[in-house]
């Protein structure tokens, strides 16, 4: 006679495996989405009723944000998926961090065009929602953008042309950047606290901070 509870377990296991794999792969179709400017495929990727400002929620006034993002600022993008952690709150919800390197053919105002470097993270929410993954929320966090051959030495590393530069929130999203900063070691053997508990890596990272501000565009 088998054990119920056994199976259920064995069950909720793969379903957590089968979705991590949706996870990343919901991340790497927006990526593919995004360049190939398939804006339908792109925003069926978010949940239907995502808030894309204060007033506006749903894919139809993302896909007008995005047309609108995509059309005015870049001839052409690429998006290139690195690490990526993902923790879940339940069966149904997870959050995660991942990395993206981009290049952009950005248009000047001059007539000109810069080909425009970015190393950033997003900061994720998903959702399952009737059997998909969706995402709940991207907060993307930019720690530099310049033209490929301006190295983003010293502040305000976010540097599109035509804009005044400014910070791009890549370190607020983890207090760990000012505290290691700001406090040098004093000890010969500091003290190490004890690892996170499964599916708060992330959280215990972050601790208390808030979210920063982001300027999208």
């Amino acid at each position: 006679m088998r054990d119920s509870t056994t199976d259920n377990d064995l069950l909720a296991r793969i379903d957590r495996l089968e979705s991590l794999d949706a996870i990343r792969q919901l991340v790497s179709k927006y990526s593919v989405s995004l360049d190939m400017r398939d804006l339908d495929a792109h925003v069926n990727l978010f949940a239907p009723d995502i808030r894309v400002s204060r007033e506006l929620v749903g894919r139809s006034h993302l896909k007008r944000w995005l047309d609108d993002t995509l059309r005015l600022q870049f001839t052409g993008t690429s998006h290139h998926i690195g690490n990526h952690i993902i923790e879940f709150d339940d069966a149904d919800h997870a959050h995660g961090v991942v990395y993206s390197k981009n290049e952009h053919e950005t248009p000047c105002a001059n007539g000109d065009t810069e080909w425009v470097i970015m190393q950033m993270v997003y900061w994720d929410n998903y959702e399952r929602i009737d059997g998909r993954w969706l995402f709940r929320r991207r907060l993307p966090c930019y720690w530099y953008a310049t033209d490929l051959n301006k190295p983003p030495v010293g502040d305000n590393k976010m540097r599109w042309p035509d804009r005044d530069t400014y910070e791009g929130g890549y370190h607020e999203l983890f207090p760990s950047w000012k505290e290691f900063w700001k406090n040098p070691p004093t000890e010969d053997e500091p003290q190490v606290a004890e690892p996170a508990p499964l599916d708060e890596f992330l959280y215990r990272m972050r601790g208390d901070a808030p979210f920063p501000r982001i300027v999208v565009r």
